[in-house]
């Protein structure tokens, strides 16, 4: 896991962050259970407060669950729920490249044709 204190994220969030991708993207199987905070947070040389945060955040979010006495375990993924999360991240992502084509100057259908022209690419 790489962790960087110049991104402007917050630690917390780039833990959570990783570990969501990881889980939603099959990389962490259900019943995995994720290093203890203690050990994580000696790992990454973070606050034991900070893994507690991102622990908080995906257990909020059900893909873990708090195991008593043996750590943070993750849930099985429901495919609506799986949808869900990824559409989120489709939308975060198409809102940050709107908001750049705006300040390039890009039109809606030049916008468009781009993202048809890297769908088409990626197919490849």
């Amino acid at each position: 896991m790489i962790i960087s204190q110049m991104s402007g994220v917050p630690i917390y969030q780039q833990i959570a962050d990783n570990f969501r991708t990881d889980i939603l993207e099959g990389k962490i199987a259900e019943g995995t259970y994720l290093p203890s905070i203690r050990s994580l947070a000696r790992d990454l040389k973070i606050s034991v407060i900070t893994t507690m945060k991102a622990y908080e955040i995906l257990e909020q979010e059900g893909l873990i669950t708090a195991v008593q006495g043996k750590g943070y375990a993750v849930n099985a993924q429901d495919g609506n729920m799986l949808r869900e999360q990824h559409m989120r991240k489709v939308e975060e992502g198409l809102l940050q490249a709107i908001a750049s084509a705006r300040i390039a100057g890009l039109s809606q259908s030049e916008l468009i044709e781009t993202l048809k022209l890297l769908m088409t690419l990626q197919e490849e």
